[in-house]
């Protein structure tokens, strides 16, 4: 298997391009709401373009700027370089991501690799650094015909089944090496619980690292999953009766090279700012569901009965909470909020989980008790006595609950915010407005 050597700065990858006879840069970035956006430069303008930036019509991107501040520029990222595998090795193609500027050099503030950069900044001020590693659920799909997703599975599989059970194995395989060729650490590669459902999780990064590799390993499941005859999907819930895909995320605070979320000293080894910072996330996941859960589609995967987390608890063992605590400890000791999923942008989610967790420190927010018993068997009376409240039920709910968060608004910046919200405010009006077939079916008939 051949790797390229990890590159840092402008001339690695200028070497890089000679030494893999690249002929094609795929210039990336990201929309507000997550969606890749590429375009193709020649090698021959690739010293030019990390010398002056990249310059595209930002008023043709979701949540950018007005046609009459259309100019922007990509400031190439030199880390993010990667050869694409499954394309031709002779004249190859690569591909790298960058930031989006203004053209007097300022960064763009709606820019979501920006929004993650301030919330790393904020939390440098801290003395933490943060590292996290998500889990992607994603549906393989056959294609029709004519080369278009359906929702016909590829087998009958459940968790951890193989082969003949798992008949897509030789697919996730492919996706497996393939991503260990663009320098992924796979750690995990199974079939999940539902039928045609699989997981493949990689090694936990530093956060910007790690929401660039989201975004890539998104974009490499997909362009396998096709080049096989497949159709890979990250819609949370596809699929009625079986369980949605979530992106349960890991996450750990560092301090002075030290995990800040271990405490060999307490009763179960979690630090006073483990507790806070799981405050923190209880305090304000209902203000951004919108942006862990971004979709009409994500509130069909959160409901009761399919493992998705609806309440706002935490626990140590309990997987129906929303926080649980793996039992790794020492440098492994973690915070896993399971109510993700990977339709959202993650450098937006990372961002926000992020400062949410730190205004738990700084503000000393005290998450509770745990609860360890399983909370889809208490009665809505149990629950009430209790204090356990839910996420939103809908997108129209998240949308309310973050359009009144002055914390939601702080962390994504203003413009990021107002653009974020009226895309999702557009896609809810849509969705109410539409005849579903499951109106026709039900009314149709009786009415």
């Amino acid at each position: 298997m051949v790797q390229i050597k990890k590159c840092t700065t402008k001339e690695d990858v200028l070497e890089a391009v000679v030494e893999r006879d690249v002929k094609f840069i795929r210039t990336q970035f990201t929309d507000t709401l997550g969606i890749i956006k590429s375009w193709a430069i020649p090698v021959e303008q690739l010293e030019e373009a990390f010398e002056s930036g990249v310059m595209f019509d930002g008023s043709s991107i979701q949540g950018f700027t007005k046609i009459e501040e259309s100019d922007m520029k990509l400031v190439l990222d030199p880390s993010t370089f990667r050869i694409l595998p499954w394309r031709p090795t002779t004249g190859a193609v690569s591909r790298i991501l960058g930031d989006v500027y203004l053209p007097d050099g300022r960064p763009f503030e709606g820019d979501p690799r920006y929004v993650l950069k301030s919330a790393i900044e904020e939390a440098k001020k801290m003395g933490y650094s943060m590292n996290v590693g998500p889990e992607l659920e994603f549906f393989l799909f056959k294609l029709d015909a004519n080369g278009n997703p359906t929702t016909e599975l590829t087998d009958q599989g459940g968790y951890f089944d193989f082969s003949p059970l798992d008949r897509a194995q030789d697919v996730r395989r492919d996706i497996d090496y393939t991503l260990e060729r663009m320098g992924f650490q796979i750690e995990a590669s199974h079939h999940e619980v539902a039928p045609s459902q699989h997981e493949i999780d990689f090694r936990f990064g530093d956060v910007l690292s790690t929401a660039d590799n989201v975004i890539t390993f998104k974009y490499v499941v997909k362009s396998i999953a096709y080049h096989k005859g497949y159709y890979a999907t990250f819609m949370p819930k596809p699929l009625f009766g079986v369980n949605g895909s979530g992106m349960h995320t890991n996450q750990s605070l560092f301090k002075d090279g030290k995990n800040a979320f271990y405490d060999p000293e307490s009763t179960d080894q979690l630090s006073q700012e483990a507790m806070y910072y799981i405050g923190g996330l209880l305090k304000h996941i209902k203000e951004f569901a919108a942006v862990t859960n971004p979709v009409v589609n994500s509130y069909k995967r959160i409901v009761p009965g399919y493992e998705a987390p609806v309440y706002l608890t935490w626990s140590a063992k309990n997987r129906s909470s929303l926080i649980r605590i793996p039992a790794t400890r020492g440098n492994g000791t973690r915070v896993e909020l399971r109510c993700p999923d990977p339709s959202c942008n993650p450098y937006l989610a990372f961002a926000l989980m992020l400062r949410a967790g730190l205004d738990g420190i700084n503000n000393k927010i005290d998450p509770g008790e745990p609860t360890n018993t399983n909370i889809f068997h208490l009665t809505e009376k149990e629950r009430e006595e209790k204090g356990i409240c839910s996420l939103p039920a809908d997108l129209k709910g998240a949308i309310d609950e973050m359009r009144g968060s002055e914390f939601v608004k702080e962390v994504l910046g203003e413009h990021a915010f107002n653009h974020y919200l009226s895309a999702k405010e557009m896609e809810w009006n849509e969705y109410k407005a539409i005849v579903h077939p499951w109106e026709l079916d039900k009314y149709l008939h009786m009415l």
